[in-house]
């Protein structure tokens, strides 16, 4: 029997739905519009692209957003000056830094200047920090999608062990102190697998849900799943494909045909967790808005727009 497609797309309709509600209300109770920074530095195309499908999403749920271009050989200060003056911007309640940087800006200086309470990557120290606690204000977005995915899919993590291929401050460790928490929906037995891993596939395959995010074109084969596993695969990679026009294809780091027939569920590539990543970045927009105006916000009322465990 082949594997059910865990569609990240219609995922992502069903909580952008949720969202605009809550855009909506929001500026009912309040009048505050929820606002959304992009920091672009350089001409790198495929970063380009991805600001500007956040802006479309973002106005397709009434948030409020503008780009912010910078050049490519911009001086550190200036980035830092233009954060700077976003912090103090009532007009914008969260921003997002696109990664990556050019190399002779310090990623990680630029990152700790967004302030906490703006940091809607959920990137910053403090609010890693307060993610290994227990208690988050931003999950980092690609954790906080992949989450959602095995919620709304009716794959809940509680009780099962995790194999999360990745050793990253964007997806592995967040996903990691995400999924091990003692609460509802997590509760998971977590191994975190990356390159130092000796017999790798002895470990990914005893986990009943596998996240794959290792930056590698078909590298996690079926001899790397269990048996009847759900299969989350982060990674986008372009091989040649001389049939296609553009004489390239989109592939995860999961070798699809090749698992497809051993495993339960599995995310596509593309449209599985891509959307999931955008999707949430709104999610914390709108619970930055929330903060902002801290009468307005209870955190049941973010969870109902988050729309979690409700497959």
């Amino acid at each position: 029997m082949q594997a059910k497609i865990i569609d990240g797309n219609e995922i992502s309709r069903g909580i952008r739905k949720k969202m605009a509600r809550g855009v909506k209300s929001l500026k009912e109770k309040t009048g505050i519009t929820p606002g959304l920074a992009a920091v672009l530095v350089g001409g790198d195309p495929a970063s380009a692209i991805y600001v500007q499908r956040k802006g479309k999403a973002a106005r397709e749920v009434g948030i409020y957003t503008q780009t912010f271009r910078l050049p490519s050989d911009v001086n550190e200060m200036e980035v830092l000056s233009l954060i700077e003056r976003l912090n103090h911007d009532p007009l914008f309640h969260g921003i997002l830094v696109q990664l990556p940087l050019p190399p002779h800006l310090s990623e990680g200086k630029i990152i700790q200047s967004v302030l906490p309470t703006k940091d809607v990557d959920g990137l910053h120290p403090e609010n890693m920090g307060k993610l290994l606690l227990g208690t988050p204000l931003f999950v980092p977005c690609t954790p906080a999608g992949i989450h959602q995915m095995l919620l709304w899919s009716g794959y809940n993590p509680e009780g099962k062990h995790v194999a999360i291929c990745s050793r990253s401050n964007i997806v592995g460790k967040p996903l990691m102190m995400t999924l091990m928490q003692k609460r509802e929906g997590a509760n998971s037995t977590v191994t975190l697998c990356h390159t130092g891993t000796r017999d790798f596939a002895s470990i990914t395959s005893q986990a009943d849900i596998l996240v794959a995010a290792v930056g590698m074109p078909e590298v996690i084969t079926a001899d790397s799943v269990k048996e009847g596993a759900v299969v989350i695969d982060v990674g986008i990679n372009r091989v040649k494909d001389p049939s296609r026009k553009v004489g390239y294809r989109l592939v995860g780091d999961v070798d699809f045909e090749g698992v497809k027939d051993k495993i339960e569920a599995i995310t596509p590539v593309p449209g599985g967790v891509g959307p999931m990543t955008v999707t949430m970045l709104l999610v914390n927009t709108l619970k930055a808005a929330q903060l902002y105006d801290l009468e307005t916000y209870h955190p049941l009322m973010f969870e109902a727009i988050e729309g979690q465990y409700e497959p």
